[in-house]
């Protein structure tokens, strides 16, 4: 049986362009996966003699597909939204967190990003005590493509891993004779200065969600980012059981009534008492859902958000149609405590 790609995940296509899978649902001849790491001669990545550029904002990623490679924009019939899709026939390479960081482990030399990201590791699983086989590294480590200055991106898998890892996060955090630490304010405004050119919020609100996320902060001077994804065991939709369409744009204001959901990507955040601020009037508005890591664990059960994003219906079979709230595929998206 092949292999699903899933969230983390990266692929190298036979024109050595790397993009970073999303989500965990797929059609069966394509990934939906988004441009990240382009050979370019002026690039200050190097990987195999070759110099590469990496593109990070959404909007910069699709004016780039446009220009350049317009064969992997897709206009998805599940999704029905524009979508970078990658063929499966043209994938040279398929790099999974969980390998990537097994590889990893038994390198005999390390340079200083992959040794800091080796000690993160490390202490993770020693306080959290999940075996080693549910945690994984991502991002330009997986690939190969790390600068001096690479965040960490780290991968859990599994709900129950997940969860035990947020708890020892959450301890280590507060610990602060230990090594992991939380973002002070100062590093929170460094966080928003990059963030803010993708998602418009101020830095008050950011401020009240961010701070108090175990999914980031610093180690050894080093941004991480851990992004915590389902087992394959626990994706039970496959493409097309359900198909989703856009009704339009709509802000809210919400009470939080399930954040189960909201440590994973994507995250889910079940609602009640929803009230439509400004927008496309639709109902019954019942979750609001990301495929974006900024999103998650941005709000708590009982808690009341404001939040704008894109409309989307649910539909189906054998269900009533019903709506979500999707966030993350413009700048002006958001969701707020008050």
């Amino acid at each position: 049986m092949a292999i699903a790609f899933r969230e983390g995940d990266m692929l190298e296509t036979n024109n050595n362009i790397f993009f970073d899978v999303k989500g965990l649902v797929h059609p069966s001849t394509r990934a939906i996966a988004f441009i990240r790491y382009v050979p370019d001669a002026n690039g200050s990545r190097i990987k195999d003699g070759k110099h590469y550029s990496k593109y990070y904002a959404l909007s910069k990623r699709y004016d780039l597909l446009k220009r350049e490679y317009p064969q992997y924009l897709v206009n998805d019939p599940v999704f029905n939204t524009l979508l970078c899709e990658v063929p499966k026939k043209d994938i040279k390479e398929h790099y999974q967190p969980d390998k990537g960081l097994k590889k990893l482990r038994k390198k005999a030399e390390t340079d200083e990003v992959e040794t800091v990201a080796l000690r993160f590791m490390e202490i993770l699983q020693e306080n959290s005590g999940v075996q080693w086989s549910k945690l994984g590294i991502s991002g330009s480590i997986l690939v190969n493509l790390q600068e001096q200055k690479s965040d960490i991106d780290l991968i859990v898998y599994g709900t129950k891993s997940g969860y035990r890892v947020a708890e020892t996060m959450n301890v280590m955090l507060a610990d602060k004779s230990n090594p992991i630490e939380a973002y002070d304010l100062e590093g929170l405004k460094e966080l928003f200065d990059f963030r803010s050119k993708d998602t418009n919020v101020s830095f008050e609100n950011f401020v009240r969600t961010d701070s108090r996320k175990v999914s980031h902060g610093k180690f050894m001077g080093k941004d991480f980012f851990i992004r915590f994804i389902k087992d394959r065991n626990e994706i039970s939709e496959q493409y097309g059981d359900i198909i989703y369409k856009p009704e339009g744009n709509v802000k809210i204001k919400a009470t939080i009534v399930d954040d189960s959901e909201a440590l994973f990507t994507p995250c889910t955040y079940g609602l009640s008492n929803v009230q439509i601020i400004q927008g496309i009037n639709v109902e019954p508005i019942d979750e609001i859902v990301s495929f974006r890591g900024r999103f998650c664990e941005q709000a708590k059960s009982g808690e009341i958000v404001i939040a704008n994003g894109k409309v989307e219906r649910v539909q189906q079979q054998g269900k009533d149609d019903h709506f979500r709230l999707l966030l993350g595929s413009k700048p002006s998206d958001h969701m707020i405590l008050i």
